[in-house]
């Protein structure tokens, strides 16, 4: 059998170098260049530890102290903290392009009767997993992005409407500006199914203005306001929208004017 050690150094260094690069993003590096590619040359200089006589537990040892040593030579060494969560994005993100991998050429590689796999002949090619790579990568980082920007912008908030309590999830909507038209005090967005109304309680109408359309919507004044674990709130008003919340899990929309220790 042949082995093509350039192309096999090649692919392995093009696959290290998407990794890092990935970490390098996901956690704000920002590191050079020049240091992703010092530290994927490490790693695609692992190929030859192929060669090596070993076992398989002193071969897994040493992947472990090459992908140590990529972390340190891109990254470098600041703390406990900060090197071992480069080593687990580095790994989390090798296990998810691996899958997907995996998953690629299991689909297009093999058929299947009943429960039974059988190779078809098929294999997937080179060039269309460097080219799948960055895309799954990208995918990958996009949403993990999403759901860090989503976590980190939901909070939960305790309200009081006259006898009634509330625990909402809310998540900060910088898009949010609605404010009541007399002091200018922030307008939380709700569905108005979520809130029980009492009769006795007076409420304003406030104008709100979208592309589709401009029209009222009917506000009342929250008796207390906690986002917990940030601040209470005083002057705060719940208005009451037609339209259920668009987002998964979510009660309400904030106002960022209430993380302002005025309000």
């Amino acid at each position: 059998m042949k082995l093509y050690l350039d192309v096999i150094f090649l692919i392995n260094f093009g696959f290290d170098f998407i990794l890092l690069l990935v970490v390098s993003y996901l956690l704000r590096r920002n590191v050079s260049i020049k240091k992703i590619f010092l530290g994927a040359l490490l790693g695609g200089l692992s190929i030859f530890s192929l060669f090596i006589p070993m076992t398989s537990f002193l071969l897994f040892l040493l992947k472990v102290l090459i992908s140590m040593g990529m972390i340190l030579v891109t990254f470098s060494y600041k703390n406990r903290r900060y090197f071992f969560q480069n080593i687990f994005y580095l790994y989390t993100a090798s296990m998810i392009l691996g899958g997907f991998l995996y998953f690629l050429n299991v689909q297009f590689s093999y058929k299947q009767q009943g429960l039974v796999f059988f190779h078809n002949g098929l294999s997937v090619n080179v060039v269309f997993l460097i080219i799948s790579s960055p895309i799954i990568l990208y995918a990958y980082v996009k949403q993990g992005m999403r759901l860090k920007n989503f976590y980190a912008n939901t909070y939960s908030v305790n309200v009081t409407i006259g006898s009634k309590r509330y625990h909402w999830k809310a998540f900060m909507d910088t898009g949010n500006r609605l404010t009541e038209p007399y002091f200018h005090d922030p307008v939380v967005l709700i569905d108005k199914e979520k809130v029980i109304m009492n009769e006795n309680k007076e409420y304003i109408l406030v104008p709100v203005h979208t592309i589709e359309e401009s029209t009222m919507i009917p506000c009342i004044r929250a008796d207390t306001f906690e986002i917990v674990g940030k601040c209470s709130c005083n002057r705060v008003w719940i208005g009451l929208c037609n339209h259920p919340i668009q987002m998964e899990g979510i009660d309400c929309l904030l106002h960022p004017k209430l993380m302002e220790e005025s309000i």
